[in-house]
């Protein structure tokens, strides 16, 4: 038989773990994305959508990691191939090639192809390791997973910021 507690227990208690929940630190979340051979993540909070490959208009001109423009819901976005913006290969576009469309508060119309997503993980999930290298523009670190796996943190601000990166002529 269970306990029988009164309205106003049932209200003091439901109180102090409402009170205790708000004043527990929210847990980030983090995307997994393959860039390359590459493990990245960006924080959810920096990515506005997660798209399969729209129709791309090349522009010509440009820098080969620059991949042109797509119009997704009626808005232009430049499309940017992650890993050879990075010096990498560029991205082969499979069925599992996504698009990270970057939210309108950074005020670039912009999305960036990765070969595909790992998934969304907790920020708690990695260490960051300090191994004394100098981070280029967009990395805001070097993590290990629990598994020992290396993962780059992408800072989707400095990169768009960055006018390497806004200057897509060649």
């Amino acid at each position: 038989m269970s306990k029988r507690i009164s309205i106003k227990e049932f209200q003091a208690s439901l109180s102090e773990k409402l009170e205790s929940a708000s004043m527990a630190q929210p847990v980030a979340t983090v995307l997994g994305v393959l860039v390359g051979s590459d493990r990245w993540f960006v924080h959810m909070t920096d990515v506005n959508e997660v798209l399969q490959m729209p129709k791309i208009t090349p522009v010509p001109l440009t820098h080969s990691w620059f991949l042109g423009i797509a119009n997704v819901q009626g808005n232009l976005y430049g499309i940017a191939d992650l890993a050879a913006y990075f010096g990498g290969a560029s991205t082969p576009v499979e069925q599992k090639s996504r698009i990270l469309l970057v939210p309108p508060r950074l005020e670039v119309n912009c999305g960036l192809l990765v070969r595909r997503t790992l998934g969304i993980r907790n920020v708690t999930d990695f260490e960051r390791v300090d191994d004394g290298t100098h981070f280029q523009t967009g990395v805001a670190g070097i993590y290990k997973d629990k598994l020992g796996q290396r993962w780059k943190e992408l800072n989707l601000r400095d990169l768009v910021r960055d006018e390497e990166f806004l200057q897509v002529a060649a």
